[in-house]
């Protein structure tokens, strides 16, 4: 089994932050609040797609930022909201934490969708503050930060489709060609001993995973050569494309060959011989291979088999079959694998976490709910100093500093920020 794994970092979209302004009207000179609130921050969100089949993509690109929430504006305007960015993934992308290794998800079914790196809340305007003591609120919210993690993606990597055929036909030169993939090739049999895996780009987007399937031989399905393990990966491909030496370089008769091989396939596990197979006629450059696809067209084609005439050496051919076989793998009914693993919890809202600690004799208090407290903050307003000791009295600081054995004239660090402590 072979995994495809990419590390990226995502990051949601910082929230807008609330606006601080005045109605300023024709006979109103003197209007009430009238800031509005800040955008949500765009989210990253994964999304399972069937027609993703790798993680390459992700090799390009490693960070991923979410669009920023717009600032609120005047008139009680909202700004707004970031865009999401949505990554497609193949579906069976299996999603871990990369500090802890936890697994945060596993899409395994087809247009799920997980938001990775939520994005930040918007801040209220000072029109939201107003009460019937607090009229002209001189202060507003700071939008919240986003989500941000690093994350590892993790794929069971099968082959979508495998080249199958004789020894020698020519399979790992056609794969080198498609794909960036380097098998070892030699002009004698059973050069490749084990399956070959590339990845094959169609388009932006749009790639498959190509195996070049050890050559297969008589008596295949009995164990001959190194028959079993040879047909068990031919199991896990979804389409098949069988090569043959369409020149008898080797006095071999294409014909009775693709008999052969499908002979192979049917005896091991009938439901083989039924997979979708195109047939890349391989050597058209050398002689008598005219003669030979011919042949191999009046017996086949009737039979429904589509034949793609190609030269690994000259490269005749062999767009056209890369994108036939990526329309037949489109068709195809899709095989995943999935992982067996623990999943990792995680809280659906931080937000309000506060931290209240001692640590060398200094009380310290921190958290996502303080942190955005103190950026709404207008030092020189009473008002806004009187709602943020109203907000960390009402959220129990002040209890928490008490239990820990704060005494008036106390530093109190709070994000950073020293405040000396007075009931």
């Amino acid at each position: 089994m072979f995994i495809d794994v990419a590390k990226i970092r995502v990051k949601g979209g910082k929230g807008g932050d609330g606006a601080v302004a005045w109605r300023r009207e024709k006979y109103e000179p003197s209007g009430g609040p009238y800031g509005g609130d800040g955008g949500n921050g765009g989210s990253v969100i994964l999304k399972a797609d069937e027609g993703i089949r790798t993680l390459m993509d992700f090799r390009y690109k490693r960070v991923y930022n979410a669009e920023n929430g717009e600032n609120g504006r005047t008139k009680k305007q909202f700004g707004r909201s970031g865009k999401d960015i949505v990554l497609r993934v193949p579906v069976g992308t299996l999603v871990k934490d990369a500090k802890t290794g936890g697994v945060i998800v596993d899409l395994k079914e087809k247009d799920q969708t997980y938001v990775i790196a939520k994005g930040g809340r918007g801040g209220r305007g000072n029109a939201r503050f107003a009460t019937p003591t607090r009229q002209a609120p001189n202060f507003a919210e700071a939008g919240t930060k986003g989500e941000e993690r690093e994350i590892i993606l993790e794929l069971k990597l099968l082959a979508d489709v495998g080249l199958i055929g004789f020894p020698n036909v020519g399979k790992s030169t056609i794969l080198s060609i498609l794909s960036a993939a380097k098998p070892k090739i030699a002009n004698y049999h059973f050069t490749t001993l084990k399956p070959n895996l590339g990845v094959v780009r169609v388009a932006e987007e749009k790639s498959f995973v190509l195996a070049d399937i050890p050559g297969l031989i008589e008596g295949a399905h009995q164990g001959a050569g190194l028959g079993h393990d040879f047909l068990k990966h031919i199991e896990r491909t979804s389409v098949l494309i069988h090569v043959l030496d369409i020149s008898g370089s080797e006095g071999r008769d294409p014909v009775e060959d693709f008999y052969k091989i499908n002979e192979e396939l049917a005896k091991y596990n009938e439901k083989l011989s039924h997979k979708p197979q195109i047939i890349a006629a391989n050597k058209m450059d050398l002689p008598g291979a005219d003669e030979c696809l011919e042949k191999l067209k009046a017996e086949l084609e009737p039979k429904g088999y589509k034949i793609y005439p190609v030269s690994a050496a000259t490269l005749e051919g062999i767009d056209e079959l890369k994108y036939a076989a990526w329309n037949l793998l489109m068709d195809a009914e899709n095989t995943y694998e999935t992982f067996d693993e623990e999943h990792i919890h995680y809280d659906e809202d931080t937000e309000e976490d506060v931290i209240v600690r001692v640590e060398d004799g200094a009380y310290i208090v921190e958290g996502n709910f303080v942190e955005r407290l103190l950026n709404s903050v207008n030092f020189d307003d009473v008002d806004s100093l009187r709602y943020f000791q109203d907000m960390i009295r009402k959220k129990g600081i002040i209890d928490e500093l008490k239990k820990l054995g704060v005494e008036e004239g106390d530093s109190v660090f709070i994000c950073g920020y020293e405040f000396e402590f007075f009931e």
